[in-house]
């Protein structure tokens, strides 16, 4: 038995012995239980654990964030002591989906779809705020770019932009290879579908609003019938329809075709009958759909900003408890691509600083060590974008924080919807936000960054000495 033989025996015993596990496994910093009844964890007696730094419910699943490196060597002595067996990713998943509703699995479904392909479109994000640095007028010199000043960084400018934007301008070809590969089919015909729904010979869909005004939308003649010769650059629901449409006509063809004929058949069948369904029909629905979505969260956020931004900034943590966050990165990437910005995402930035803020100023407040730590090294995380360690290990905990943090994260989306601050691509969630801003929205930016930081702190650090005093 190793080192950690007591912490992993008492872990066992706060979340209802080892009969009331049904798997377990690991990620980074979390041990992953699939529990047959949670109602049974002594939540108290788990966060008083020296190695356990917090735990949630999520998707399923109860996690307990013991930290990077040492939760490989809990599990390790969970598994011993316990006996039940080491379980695959794909197993719990399984064992955890079987205790979702049906909206909790439509949720999950878009969160395994999307998280596999974030990295890419963050680093891209990013790597547009470098372009944005060097473009943007005014940062460095007086209504110039730096580029404009300096030409001979004009070529690097626009290499940095090229690599940046390609995860964007092919972004169907890595949803349609993440959402085939989530509905069971063949992760190579996924990417074919999303490429070829991007392909160079059809209207790029940013042009499509121009060439319908001129009425010069390219068509194929099918036997009499039109269909618009469109591509879907930037398009979420399209890709994401047409993909389930293939994995299950590809499923369903492996099934009744011989084996000796599959190589011959399967592939070409199952991409050639999607590819007429998603030009005729799915492609034209889905995108109506996503301009209807786009039209109303742009109506929402012109006719009552202030509003939009205050609700949003309050409600992204608790989404996030839920998981429906999960539900709002297509919208930003729908929104970026019918409008050129998101308005929703840099609000996301402002919650997560939030967050962060809060379990800082727990920082100065707890009165034990441990928890001194965790407020500290929380705050860090969340300031770079990963809030969880600070809301489920620390503001969710003791309840004030977590509501000081909606509060400022409230004020600081209401100042900045105001402001029209829009992002044009995905970034880092966190205090390097601003590099995925439009560079003339900077100032207003940083003002809700301030808002965001001093806001919830000040809250906190008062509320949680006043509650101090109340209780010596």
């Amino acid at each position: 038995m190793g080192a950690y033989q007591q912490a992993a025996a008492q872990i066992v015993e706060a979340i209802g012995g080892k009969e009331n596990i049904v798997a377990a496994t690991h990620c980074v910093t979390r041990l992953r239980f699939a529990l047959k009844e949670e109602g049974k964890v002594n939540k108290e007696a788990l966060e008083r654990i020296d190695v356990v730094k917090g735990s949630f419910s999520a998707n399923g699943q109860f996690q307990v964030v013991i930290g990077q490196g040492l939760v490989d060597k809990v599990y390790d002595d969970l598994i011993e002591l316990t006996g039940i067996g080491r379980a695959t990713k794909q197993e719990m998943k399984d064992a955890a989906e079987a205790k979702l509703n049906p909206l909790q699995r439509a949720i999950k479904t878009l969160a395994d779809i999307f998280i596999p392909i974030l990295p890419a479109i963050v680093t891209a994000g990013l790597l547009m705020g470098i372009n944005n640095v060097l473009t943007g007028p005014g940062i460095f010199y007086e209504g110039k770019s730096f580029v404009e000043v300096h030409k001979e960084w004009a070529d690097l400018a626009n290499m940095i932009n090229l690599i940046a934007n390609t995860a964007f301008v092919f972004l169907p070809g890595l949803i349609g290879w993440s959402a085939v590969t989530k509905f069971g089919g063949s992760p190579l015909l996924g990417i074919v579908l999303g490429l070829m729904l991007v392909h160079p010979d059809l209207l790029n869909a940013w042009g499509w609003g121009a060439a319908k005004e001129k009425g010069e939308i390219p068509v194929w003649n099918l036997f009499g019938f039109e269909v618009q010769k469109v591509g879907y650059q930037g398009q979420v629901l399209p890709v994401l329809v047409a993909s389930y449409v293939l994995a299950k006509l590809e499923l369903f063809l492996r099934k009744r075709i011989p084996d000796a004929f599959q190589l011959l058949l399967v592939a070409p069948l199952a991409l050639l009958i999607t590819g007429f369904l998603a030009f005729i029909a799915i492609g034209p629905v889905t995108f109506a759909i996503g301009n209807a979505i786009t039209h109303l969260f742009v109506t929402i956020f012109d006719t009552v900003p202030a509003l939009g931004g205050l609700l949003y900034g309050a409600l992204y943590a608790p989404l996030v408890v839920t998981g429906m966050h999960h539900t709002f990165l297509p919208v930003d990437l729908q929104l970026i691509a019918n409008t050129g910005g998101t308005f929703l995402w840099p609000i996301l930035v402002m919650s997560n600083i939030a967050q962060g803020s809060a379990a800082l100023a727990m920082m100065f407040v707890a009165k034990e060590e441990k928890l001194r730590g965790l407020s500290f090294t929380s705050a860090v995380s969340a300031y770079l974008g990963i809030t969880e360690p600070a809301m489920f290990g620390v503001n969710l905990r003791f309840r004030f924080p977590f509501i000081a943090a909606m509060t400022g994260a409230a004020i600081a989306g209401m100042f900045i919807t105001l402001n029209k601050v829009i992002a044009p691509s995905i970034g880092v969630g966190g205090l390097p936000g601003f590099l995925s801003i439009v560079p003339q929205k900077w100032t207003p930016f940083f003002i809700g960054m301030a808002i965001a930081i001093v806001v919830p702190f000040a809250l906190t650090f008062v509320f949680g000495k006043v509650r101090k005093a109340a209780r010596s």
